[in-house]
């Protein structure tokens, strides 16, 4: 049987374009993750930290959710009241 990882590693061997697709979502799901995580770990219901923010509580839903990728001026916004920090390296 296979696994979700086995397809993703398969697809990205005979596939450039579905690599580069991969890799971008499961960057943008290790932000996410971190973010839900520092919220969770603080005791922050969405409707608080978009509060917080300054954006609809209907914006941080739909980016938990994965219903919509974020702007990077929004992660930033989500990101600076959990105490969290963007990093970028070159690959």
């Amino acid at each position: 049987m296979r696994t979700w990882n086995d397809y993703k590693e398969h697809v990205k061997a005979i596939d450039p374009e579905g690599k580069k697709d991969i890799e971008e979502l499961e960057v943008l799901a290790s932000i996410v993750s971190a973010i839900i995580e520092k919220r969770n770990e603080l005791g922050l219901s969405q409707r608080e930290l978009a509060s917080i923010c300054g954006i609809p509580q209907s914006s941080v839903a739909r980016i938990e959710t994965f219903k919509t990728i974020p702007n990077l001026d929004t992660v930033l916004k989500i990101m600076q009241p959990l105490g969290l920090k963007l990093s970028v390296s070159v690959a």
